[in-house]
C-alpha cells in the first residue's frame, strides 16, 4: 500500500506468518479488499476477516480438533489487533475496549491448547496487578531459564508470539509477557498511564518470578521490542538481578520521534513553558492535518495519560536513557536494523554508551530484516539473538 501506516502494518502482519500469528493468502486477500488509506474499510475487513477465523476456530474446538482450533484462534486474535492500529481514525473509536477484549479472548484460547498450556498471571504492581501470561517450554523439569519480553509503546499482547515467545519455546526457555503501565489491560481497563522510571515496574516482576520454584532466578533475561528498548535500558541500570539484556532496537532517547515532528520554533514555546499557546496552536493545526496525521498523534498521546500536547512532549522528554545507561551491568544485545524509521541511529548510540558486554547487529535491508523491528525477518532476527543469548544465558 501507498499509506505508509498501512503499509507497515501489513508487513507486521506478515511477518508473524512464520510462528503461525497470520496466513499469507488471509492477509493478502484481506489487504486487497482494504480502500488506500480509509480507516474505517481497514478496521471492517480485518474485523471480517477475525470474525470468520474464530468461526472457525469454534467449529473446529466443538469436533474436539484442538490443534485447528489454537491455530485458527491465534490467527483470529491477530486480525482482530490489526483492527486497532487504526480505529482512531474510523467512524466509531469506542468499538476500541469490545474489539480488544474479542482479541484477548480468542489469545486466551490459543494459550489453553498449548502443551502445556499458558499460565495466566497477576503481578502485584501498586494498586492494580499487572496481568500476564508465562509460557513453559514442553516436557518436564524446572526451574528454567526464561526471558521476560517487554512489549512497546502500542503492542497488542498477540504479537508477543511472533516476538519472541514462540522462539524462546522452541529452545527450552520458558517466557513471561505482561502488560505493563500504558500497556493494552492496564491502559484499556485501568487508565494507567505510561511511566519513564520503568525500573519501578520490572523489580516488582523480578520479584514475582524469583519467588518462583519453577524459575531459575539466576536465569532471568530482559527483552523489549520497540519502545521498550528504551525502558529495559532503564530498568537493568536499576535492577541487577537480571542475567542478560536485549534492545530490539537500542532507544536511547524516545522523545525524538514525536518532537522531530515540530518545527524549532514551536518547540521553542514548549521550552520556554507556554503551554497554554501551544496547545491553542496544536488544537487549530489539528484541523489542517490529513487524517493519518490526526489518527498517528491522538493513538500516540493515549498511553502517556494527557490530553495536552505540551505535557506530551514535555512528559515524552523523561524518555532518556542518557544519564544512567553506563550503570547497566549485564551482558546486552542491540539490534540495529537499517531505515529504522522512530529511532535512527540511536542503536549505535546506545551501543557505545554501554559499559558492559555488549553485542550489536545489523539487521540489512539486503537480507529482507530492514525496518523498525525487523517486521518481516523474525525468524533471522530469532536466530541471532537466541543463538547469542546462548552463550551468556543457556537455556
Amino acid at each position: 500500500m501507498q499509506h505508509e501506516q498501512m503499509d507497515f502494518e501489513i508487513q507486521l502482519i506478515l511477518g508473524s506468518c512464520y510462528y503461525g500469528c497470520a496466513d499469507a493468502g488471509e492477509v493478502l486477500s484481506t489487504v486487497e479488499r482494504i480502500a488506500e488509506g480509509d480507516f474505517e474499510s481497514w478496521y471492517g475487513e480485518w474485523y471480517g476477516t477475525a470474525a470468520r477465523l474464530e468461526g472457525i476456530a469454534g467449529t473446529c474446538a466443538s469436533a474436539g480438533n484442538d490443534i485447528s482450533a489454537r491455530q485458527a484462534y491465534l490467527r483470529a486474535a491477530c486480525y482482530y489487533a490489526a483492527c486497532l492500529s487504526m480505529i482512531d481514525g474510523t467512524d466509531d473509536p469506542s468499538r476500541r475496549v469490545p474489539t480488544w477484549k474479542k482479541h484477548m479472548a480468542c489469545f486466551d484460547a490459543f494459550c489453553a491448547r498449548l502443551n502445556p498450556p499458558a499460565e495466566k498471571v497477576e503481578i502485584p504492581y501498586e494498586g492494580t496487578p499487572m496481568p500476564g501470561y508465562l509460557f513453559k517450554p514442553a516436557g518436564s523439569g524446572g526451574p528454567f531459564a526464561i526471558v521476560i519480553f517487554n512489549n512497546g509503546s502500542d503492542g497488542p499482547t498477540v504479537a508477543m508470539w511472533s516476538s519472541g515467545v514462540a522462539a524462546a519455546l522452541e529452545r527450552g526457555y520458558a517466557a513471561l509477557v505482561f502488560d505493563g503501565p500504558g500497556q493494552n489491560a492496564l491502559l484499556w481497563l485501568h487508565e494507567v498511564p505510561f511511566r519513564y522510571d520503568w525500573e519501578k515496574v520490572i523489580t516488582p516482576v523480578v520479584d514475582f518470578l524469583a519467588a518462583r520454584p519453577d524459575v531459575d532466578p539466576a536465569r532471568i533475561a530482559l527483552s523489549g521490542i520497540s519502545q521498550g528498548g528504551y525502558w529495559i535500558l532503564r530498568a537493568l541500570a536499576f535492577e541487577h538481578r537480571i542475567a542478560a539484556g536485549i534492545a530490539d532496537p537500542g532507544v536511547m532517547d524516545v522523545s525524538t520521534a514525536i518532537v522531530g515532528r515540530y518545527p524549532p520554533e514551536m518547540l521553542k514555546l514548549v521550552d520556554d513553558g507556554k503551554k497554554e499557546e501551544f496547545d491553542n496552536m496544536m488544537t487549530e493545526g489539528l484541523k489542517y492535518m490529513d487524517k493519518a496525521m490526526r489518527q498517528t498523534v491522538e493513538w500516540r498521546m493515549k498511553p502517556y495519560g494527557t490530553e495536552s500536547f505540551y505535557e506530551w512532549i514535555k512528559m515524552s522528554r523523561q524518555y532518556n536513557a542518557r544519564d544512567v545507561i553506563g550503570q547497566i551491568e549485564c551482558p546486552m544485545f542491540v539490534a540495529d536494523p537499517d531505515d529504522e524509521q522512530f529511532w535512527p541511529g540511536q542503536p549505535r548510540e546506545v551501543y557505545d554508551a554501554l559499559n558492559c558486554p555488549k553485542t550489536i547487529v545489523r539487521f540489512a535491508r539486503e537480507e529482507g530484516a530492514n525496518w523498525h523491528c525487523e517486521p518481516k525477518a523474525r525468524s533471522l532476527y530469532d536466530q541471532r539473538m537466541f543463538d547469542w543469548l546462548a552463550t551468556v544465558m543457556p537455556s
